[in-house]
């Protein structure tokens, strides 16, 4: 199944033997998602998983995971 759009997109995937699944390369693109890139999959039993960008989620807390903000 695919159905993109400008600014939002749905995309089947499979889950391979190992629970790991290809990140469509529309995904990859709109989000800025390179070899490398470390992401983080967040969840909630009833509203699903999702992948956010570990960069953008220090971003956001301003240095408080990485220790930065420690005197």
């Amino acid at each position: 199944m695919k159905n993109v759009q400008q600014d939002r997109f749905i995309i089947s995937v499979k889950v391979g033997p190992k629970g790991q699944i290809t990140i469509p390369a529309e995904a990859r693109k709109m989000f800025d998602i390179s070899v490398g890139d470390t992401l983080m999959v967040i969840g909630d039993v009833n509203k699903g998983i999702g992948l956010v960008k570990a960069d953008q989620v220090y971003q956001l807390f301003g240095g408080v995971l990485d220790g930065s903000d420690r005197d």
